[in-house]
């Protein structure tokens, strides 16, 4: 199959960060940028939805460990914006099979939240090749249309909300190279899960003297700056200092519906999760899962002579033995 040029995306300078980054470092520039540009507080709403999307992109690529290894695989000399084609028996590409006597269809999608870029590289996940339209003699029997799957990132928000996005599909005919561009209105319908198949009816290949196929868009979860996402229920972390997890606390924590005041027990330890309840992501029937708090004291890494001193009185007076009797 012949592989067509595409934009290259250099993915570290998306997120501002060296080729020599740490899981750390990506997960930092990711959640900085994210909270940029989310489409929820951002200014220029627009703009700020397809940063959002590259910038999703970018991490899904290299907060992947399989993932980076194979995009590092190209190497460091191309450069953002030129042309690019993958290189033949590339590993992360993607492979089709082009049935005798049927005219292959090649679909690309936009607005459905991956560059062909990213789609080229691992296994068309921006859009998958469906077939059909066969033979053009009156011999052959009428026949439905083969269905079209791709891929469409879904935000958080969206789970909780629903929306309807304007998807732009584009078919090319692999014979004759013609292009055809259709724009296609979704619904996301709140409660949707990673990997649910939203069907758009009779957007698919066409039929020979029959109906057409549909259109089938496989959800991907978008990686939210603040929260993690298990089965319905939500996680998230919350910094402490050390006299709050010991004498307790009132905090504001984020959830999707605003910040939340929360409570803090005293004695609380680290890595202690908090339940919230009904503030996670909803089901198809609207019940709502939990948001998991967990808990992390962070200690001081700098002190003034003043809180040093309060720091030794503690540490004189205290009979906590963290270790036992030694």
């Amino acid at each position: 199959m012949t592989r067509t040029s595409v934009r290259y995306k250099d993915y570290y300078e998306i997120l501002g960060v060296p080729r020599s980054a740490s899981e750390e470092d990506l997960k930092k520039a990711f959640r900085r940028l994210a909270r940029e540009h989310h489409p929820d507080v951002a200014k220029d709403k627009k703009g700020s939805d397809e940063r959002f999307k590259e910038i999703n992109e970018a991490y899904e690529v290299l907060g992947n460990a399989e993932n980076r290894r194979k995009y590092d695989e190209l190497g460091p000399d191309f450069r953002s914006g030129s042309e690019f084609r993958p290189p033949p028996g590339f590993s992360g590409g993607r492979s089709t099979r082009k049935p005798a006597g049927a005219n292959a269809q090649e679909f690309h999608f936009e607005g459905a939240g991956f560059s062909d870029f990213f789609e080229s590289l691992f296994g068309g996940r921006g859009g998958r090749r469906g077939f059909g339209g066969g033979s053009e003699d009156d011999e052959v029997p009428a026949s439905r249309g083969a269905d079209v799957e791709g891929e469409i990132l879904v935000a958080l928000d969206e789970v909780l909300h629903g929306s309807v996005r304007t998807v732009t599909m584009q078919r090319t005919r692999a014979v004759e190279g013609q292009a055809e561009r259709t724009s296609l209105q979704v619904r996301i319908p709140p409660g949707v899960r990673e990997g649910q198949l939203i069907r758009v009816a009779g957007k698919g290949e066409a039929g020979f003297r029959g109906a057409p196929g549909d259109l089938y868009l496989r959800v991907r979860l978008a990686r939210h700056p603040d929260f993690q996402v298990r089965g319905q229920d939500l996680v998230t972390e919350l910094a402490l200092a050390p006299w709050e997890a010991v004498l307790g606390a009132t905090v504001s924590v984020p959830t999707l519906d605003g910040r939340v005041h929360v409570r803090v027990p005293a004695g609380s330890r680290n890595g202690q999760p908090l339940r919230v309840r009904t503030r996670g992501l909803p089901s198809a029937d609207g019940a709502r899962g939990d948001l998991y708090v967990n808990l992390r004291v962070d200690v001081p890494t700098a002190v003034t002579d003043e809180e040093r001193a309060v720091w030794e009185r503690l540490a004189a007076v205290s009979k906590y033995a963290p270790r036992g009797a030694e």
